[in-house]
């Protein structure tokens, strides 16, 4: 780095350094994101003396360590301070607002002397970009009592507030309070893409739209919001005649603006049309920037809802170059390709690992519990369905694209049915994962061939001990002696633990039978 070879030439003839000699270092540090060259320096203003107390060398040390990732080491340095200001205060505050700590960040507000507009906005921006929006509204109305003046950035924290919030009632609030402080929609262009977003997220697009055709001057904001404003309205003609109006001015779209325009699309059945999903593609590889994941999910999503699977086939593809590790974009394809009939086109990868894991399963004694699907259908459609059930495909994604011995977590809005949980038991034995399914009701938490809920239905301690417990053994022998557990599937692992019992419990757990 230059300036730390200029730093070593003026040391070596002999020429002392002053506080800006520091604060440059630690820039340009900050600048490289090289915290380690920072520390030196940090230890140069020590070994050398006398910069301790400087107040301008002291603030950009913590400048220095908040963008270098190290936020501990700035407060420290922030503590150390024998004198502070205002931006001392502040870049701390900011920092601890980006990482989500807002009750540090709200210390550390708290304990400021002279609070000024600066320091406000940090807190009330902070609590909405972390989705806190009624503590937002909370500190802008303290803000408000204690004569601060107001500004756009503050103002833009407060509306994205009001726009999380959903309430119409707040949204007109902060369009009076925002014309009251100087900063009308119509004069100025941050505010009113603002209040585009906030009015649309609230229910009322006609006023989004009043906005809108009011701003003496428009950005890619404005109008990006008001497609989006339009689109999630399901108002798809709208959102494209505004395209349309933009792509006439000097304002080039951004990623959101083309998300936008495929949400409508999506959403009002267009692309359903023919040859209107290849307009949509075209449209995609016409921006002048790298589409995103937004944008390829966006597509997706329509091919998902007007069933082309060729077309989400080329969507998919970059998603997994972008989303490697996104099993919904994997779960989501194999969908589209079976409404469309195509199950040979189903993700090869993870069909083939859950066919494998089957097998395997089914040397255990493991049968599909066709009972889970409640269509009158044939036995081999009900083994089909099962197949393709989200939690499945999720543990064969897991299998693949994790390592040995990591644990594998499954979330899904829906109960985990009967058979999906017995092939979780089977393949937490087998593969010797943890296995962790979030389901409406509860967590399982799959080990050894056993599951959680069935732990806590006969009282086992979590770390399986040998010893068996007397309700356990009591309905082993009873589900022998009934038939429901039959001689051929009285398989006892090294615990003296039958894990078809564990399958049969559940199953009775689920049909609310009682024993």
């Amino acid at each position: 780095m230059e300036s730390v070879l200029l730093y070593n030439s003026m040391r070596r003839q002999g020429i002392g350094p002053v506080s800006f000699t520091f604060t440059a270092l630690l820039k340009a540090c900050s600048a490289a994101l090289d915290v380690n060259l920072g520390r030196q320096v940090h230890t140069q203003t020590i070994l050398i003396g006398g910069f301790g107390s400087d107040l301008y060398v002291g603030n950009t040390l913590i400048d220095m360590y908040v963008k270098c990732g190290c936020l501990g080491c700035g407060h420290r340095v922030f503590d150390e301070m024998l004198d502070r200001d205002v931006i001392s205060w502040t870049s701390l505050i900011v920092a601890y607002a980006k990482v989500g700590n807002m009750e540090a960040a709200s210390e550390l507000f708290d304990g400021l002397p002279m609070k000024d507009m600066v320091a406000w906005t940090a807190m009330v921006t902070g609590y909405a970009q972390n989705a806190r929006p009624r503590e937002a509204l909370e500190v802008f109305e303290r803000m408000q009592a204690a004569g601060v003046k107001t500004d756009e950035v503050t103002l833009v924290g407060v509306i994205s507030a009001c726009a999380q919030l959903g309430a119409a009632k707040y949204a007109n609030w902060v369009r009076d309070v925002a014309e009251q402080s100087g900063f009308g929609p119509t004069s100025n262009v941050v505010v009113g893409s603002a209040l585009i977003d906030m009015y649309a997220k609230c229910g009322s697009v006609e006023d989004a739209y009043k906005v809108f055709e009011r701003m003496e001057e428009r950005n890619v904001y404005s109008y990006s919001s008001m497609i989006v404003g339009f689109a999630m309205h399901g108002l798809a003609g709208a959102a494209m005649e505004l395209f349309d109006e933009m792509l006439k001015t000097e304002i080039k779209p951004n990623r959101v603006t083309f998300i936008g325009v495929l949400t409508a699309c999506s959403h009002a059945g267009m692309v359903e049309q023919a040859g209107r999903l290849e307009e949509a593609l075209n449209l995609v590889k016409m921006m002048p920037m790298n589409p995103h994941g937004g944008v390829w999910g966006a597509l997706l999503g329509a091919c998902r809802i007007h069933g082309n699977p060729d077309m989400a086939q080329i969507a998919a593809s970059h998603l997994f170059e972008l989303e490697p590790n996104g099993i919904g974009n994997y779960i989501l394809l194999s969908n589209i390709y079976a409404s469309a009939g195509r199950w040979d086109d189903v993700s090869k990868e993870i069909k083939q690992a859950l066919e494998d894991l089957l097998d395997r399963l089914k040397y255990l004694g493991y049968q599909p519990n066709l009972s889970s699907v409640a269509y009158d259908i044939s036995d081999e459609e009900k083994k089909r369905l099962l197949m393709s059930h989200s939690e499945k495909l999720a543990l064969a994604f897991g299998l693949l694209t994790t390592n040995a011995g990591c644990t594998i977590r499954i979330v899904k809005n829906l109960r985990i049915c009967e058979d999906c949980h017995s092939v979780m038991c089977g393949a937490s034995q087998i593969t010797g994962r943890e296995i962790v399914v979030r389901d409406n009701m509860r967590f399982h938490h799959f080990r050894d061939g056993r599951c959680s809920c069935v732990q806590s239905l006969l009282n086992l301690n979590p770390n399986y001990p040998p010893k068996l417990p007397p309700l356990y053994t009591l309905l082993h022998k009873y589900l022998l002696q009934t038939g429901l557990l039959k001689e051929e599937e009285n398989r006892i692992d090294k615990d003296g633990f039958n894990p078809a019992t564990y399958n049969i419990i559940y199953t009775m757990m689920n049909s609310r039978c009682h024993l």
